[in-house]
């Protein structure tokens, strides 16, 4: 794995069950996740949007690199907490860049978890179906 820049800002997104523990330091704009690319860690260009986007907004483009650790949750999770975590980098770094991006909602932590599943039933809302006789 790559070295964490020294010069570096800390946080932590989450989403769904997923957690991103982000590094953000001033550089050529090289994303690394878990030891990969981006695009080798994300292949769907949705996701790689998702994250770009607090960066996009602050035409931030280029301009940082990050070092990103991914555990848990699906690639969807994943990418959502990597823009949330990146988002609150941002804001370390610069305090200004925080109405922007509050007003775009990439400060907002998502709360929606998966219910769980109810014991004697077949999933969390799912009823086994009902037989009169």
């Amino acid at each position: 794995m790559a070295k964490i820049p020294i010069n570096s800002v800390y946080a932590t997104g989450r989403r769904k069950s997923a957690v991103a523990k982000v590094w953000l330091a001033p550089g050529g704009g090289k994303f690394t996740v878990n030891g990969r690319t981006l695009i080798g860690h994300f292949k769907r260009q949705v996701l790689q949007q998702i994250i770009e986007q607090p960066l996009n907004e602050i035409e931030g483009n280029g301009k940082y690199d990050v070092w990103v650790v991914c555990k848990g949750g699906g690639l969807s999770g994943q990418a959502g907490a990597m823009r949330l975590g990146i988002s609150r980098a941002l804001v370390k770094l610069d305090e200004e860049l925080r109405p922007t991006l509050r007003k775009k909602g990439f400060l907002t932590r998502d709360p929606r978890e998966t219910e769980r599943q109810k014991c004697g039933q077949p999933g969390a809302r799912k009823k086994f179906q009902f037989s009169k006789r």
